[in-house]
C-alpha cells in the first residue's frame, strides 16, 4: 500500500471520526496568505515513514498522541501557582482561571512535600514559602473553594506523600457532591526521581513503591480519569542533565513503576493509560522540539515491545511540560520573556499535551500576579496568534529535526539498557550511577559558561548596570502562627476518639499488605492531618537514608 493509500486510510478510520466526534477549532486552516495548511504534512513516498513517523494518533505516536492535536483543541494551559496559606493561593488560582489558564497546578510548601504539619518544629520558618501550606482537609477545601472540581483538571506536584494529598482532595470532592469518576488531573508521585535529582522523600524505595502502586490500583477502579503518576524528568533536567540523559533516566524510572504494578498484580493495559510525563522545556530549540518526539517513539516501543501492552492508548506517552527554571537569569529578568517563549513554543512543536510558562522574575522571588498573567499570556500568543497549532507537527519531515529524533532516541535507548545491565532503575540510584551522570553533565554546562565558551546573555556577555525595578511578592510572616492556630483549632473541633481508632487502623495495614488509599480518605474525612498520617508510616517503615558515595 502506498503512502497517500496509507494517509486515505489513517483519514477514514482515525482523523474523521475524531472530527466529526470533536470538531476542529476551525473549518478551514490558512496561512496569513491564504495557504491552505492540511492536518498533517507528508514527505516523498518512503518505506522508512510508517516505521519511524507513522500517523498522528497511530503507532508509534512520533508525531503526536490525538489525530487532530491542536486543531481540535489547545493544550492545557496550566500555570504552576501556590503560597503561604491556602486562602492566599485560592485567589491566585481563580485569578488564574479568569485569566484564561484551563488547568490549575498546585505548588506545596517545603513541610507538606516531606509530610509535617505547619506546626511541627521541623516545619518552623518553611511555612508557606515556596508553595502553600495544607496540613489537613480543611486547608484543601480552602484551597478549591468556589472552584468546581468536575470542571477543572487539577495537578499537584507532590511526592513522598502524594496517596495522602490525592486523599484529601478526594474527600473535598465529596463534600462538593461531585463523584471520583469525574475527577481529571495529575498526581505527580514519582519518588524514583526524588532520590535522583530532586530530595523531598520521606519513606525508603519499598514502602514508597507500595504507596504508588496502591495509587494505581485505586485510581483505576475510582477515579479513572485521574492520571496516577507523572513521571518526571523535569528535575532531572533542572539538577543539570542533558537532553538524552533527561528521556533515558525519566523512561527507566517510568519502566520501574510500570513493572512494580505488573509486580503488584496489575495488567498493563489496565493502569497505562493512566501514566503520565512531565518534561522540561530547554533551550536548545531544535533538540528541545527532537527529544519531545524521541521520548514518545521510544516510549511506545517500550510498551509494545517489553511489556507487550496491547492497546495503542498504553502506548501514548501523554506529558506536562515546564520551561526551564534553571535558564531563568536575576540579571536582566526581562530576557527571561524570550527564553520562556522560545522553550515553550519547542514545547508546543514537539506535541506537549500541558504547559506552564514560568514568570520573569522567578529567579528572584515568587512570581507577582503581572508577572504571572505576561507567562500566560505568553502561551495564549502561541495558541492563538503564531500559527504553529494549526497543522500537526509541523517540523516533520526537516532534515535536522529528524535526524536530531533519530539520534536522541538511539543514546537514550543506550543508556536504558545500561541502566537494564545495572540490574534497573532503584539499582542505578543506589548505586549512585544516574546521579554521577547528571552531576558531570552540569559540571561540564558551568565550566563551559565559566569560559565564556558557552553565553548566557546578561550574565557572562552583554551585561549592563542595572537596578531590578521589578515589583515583588513577600509571604507575610504571619502565615505560620495563623496555619498553627488552625490546626489547633482543627484538632479541639474533631473526633478525636475516632481519630485515633483510624491511626490504629492505618498503623495495622502499613504492617501488612492491605491497600492503604481507602483507609487514607476515610483519614482525610475524619480531619486527620498529613503530619499525623505520615508519622504512622514514618514509625511503621522508617525514613530513607541516601547512601554516600565516594
Amino acid at each position: 500500500m502506498s503512502l497517500n493509500d496509507e494517509k486515505k486510510r489513517w483519514e477514514r478510520d482515525m482523523y474523521d471520526p475524531l472530527v466529526t466526534k470533536y470538531p476542529e477549532r476551525k473549518q478551514n486552516f490558512f496561512t496569513s496568505s491564504g495557504i491552505d495548511l492540511p492536518p498533517v504534512m507528508l514527505p516523498p513516498e518512503t518505506q522508512a515513514y510508517l516505521k519511524q513517523l507513522g500517523f498522528p494518533g497511530e503507532y508509534p505516536f512520533t508525531r503526536g498522541v490525538q489525530p487532530t492535536m491542536y486543531r481540535g483543541r489547545f493544550w492545557t494551559m496550566r500555570q504552576y501557582a501556590g503560597y503561604a496559606t491556602a486562602q492566599e493561593s485560592n485567589a491566585r488560582y481563580r485569578y488564574l482561571l479568569d485569566q484564561g489558564q484551563t488547568g490549575l497546578s498546585v505548588a506545596f510548601d517545603l513541610p507538606t512535600q516531606i509530610g509535617y504539619d505547619a506546626d511541627d518544629p521541623m516545619a518552623q520558618g518553611e511555612v508557606g514559602k515556596v508553595g502553600v501550606s495544607i496540613s489537613s482537609v480543611e486547608d484543601m477545601e480552602t484551597l478549591f473553594k468556589e472552584i468546581p472540581l468536575d470542571k477543572v483538571s487539577t495537578s499537584m506536584t507532590i511526592n513522598a506523600p502524594a496517596a495522602i494529598l490525592l486523599a484529601f482532595y478526594i474527600a473535598v470532592a465529596k463534600k462538593q457532591g461531585v463523584p471520583t469518576q469525574k475527577l481529571r488531573g495529575t498526581v505527580q508521585n514519582d519518588i524514583l526521581k526524588e532520590y535522583v535529582a530532586r530530595g523531598t522523600y520521606i519513606f525508603p524505595p519499598e514502602p514508597s513503591m507500595r504507596l504508588i502502586t496502591d495509587v494505581f490500583k485505586f485510581c483505576k477502579d475510582e477515579v479513572p480519569r485521574w492520571n496516577t503518576i507523572s513521571i518526571s524528568g523535569y528535575h532531572i533536567r533542572e539538577a543539570g542533565s542533558t537532553a538524552v540523559q533527561e528521556v533515558a533516566f525519566t523512561l527507566a524510572n517510568g519502566i520501574a513503576y510500570i513493572q512494580a504494578a505488573i509486580d503488584a498484580g496489575l495488567e498493563v493495559d489496565d493502569f497505562a493509560d493512566q501514566l503520565s510525563f512531565f518534561f522540561n522545556a530547554h533551550n536548545n530549540f531544535l533538540e528541545e522540539v527532537a527529544k519531545f518526539r524521541a521520548a514518545r517513539r521510544l516510549y511506545a516501543r517500550i510498551m509494545k515491545e517489553r511489556f507487550h501492552a496491547k492497546s495503542d492508548k498504553s502506548c501514548r506517552l501523554r506529558f506536562h511540560t515546564q520551561t526551564a527554571g534553571s535558564t531563568l537569569t536575576a540579571q536582566q529578568p526581562e530576557n527571561n520573556v524570550v527564553r520562556v517563549t522560545l522553550q515553550a513554543l519547542a514545547a508546543v512543536l514537539g506535541g506537549t499535551q500541558s504547559l506552564h510558562t514560568n514568570s520573569m522574575d522567578e529567579a528572584l522571588w515568587l512570581p507577582t500576579e503581572k508577572s504571572v498573567r505576561v507567562a500566560l499570556r505568553t502561551q495564549q500568543i502561541i495558541a492563538n496568534e503564531s500559527g504553529v497549532a494549526d497543522t500537526v507537527d509541523p517540523l516533520a519531515g526537516s532534515f535536522v529535526i529528524e535526524s536530531l529524533t533519530d539520534e536522541i532516541e538511539a543514546q537514550a535507548k543506550a543508556y536504558i539498557e545500561k541502566i537494564d545491565a545495572i540490574g534497573g532503575a532503584m539499582q542505578a540510584i543506589n548505586q549512585g550511577y544516574m546521579q554521577q551522570e547528571i552531576q558531570e553533565a552540569a559540571y561540564r554546562t558551568q565550566r563551559a559558561i565559566e569560559k565564556g565558551e558557552e553565553i548566557v546573555v546578561g550574565v557572562n556577555d552583554f551585561q549592563v548596570e542595572e537596578e531590578i525595578e521589578l515589583e515583588s511578592l513577600k509571604v507575610d510572616p504571619h502565615v505560620e502562627e495563623d496555619q498553627k492556630a488552625r490546626l489547633a483549632d482543627l484538632r479541639a473541633r474533631r473526633d478525636n476518639e475516632k481519630v485515633s481508632e483510624l491511626l490504629g487502623q492505618l498503623e495495622t495495614a502499613a504492617k501488612g499488605t492491605t491497600p492503604l488509599m481507602p483507609l487514607m480518605v476515610e483519614c482525610a474525612e475524619a480531619k486527620i492531618t498529613l503530619g499525623e498520617i505520615c508519622g504512622v508510616l514514618r514509625d511503621v517503615w522508617g525514613q530513607y537514608r541516601p547512601p554516600t558515595f565516594i
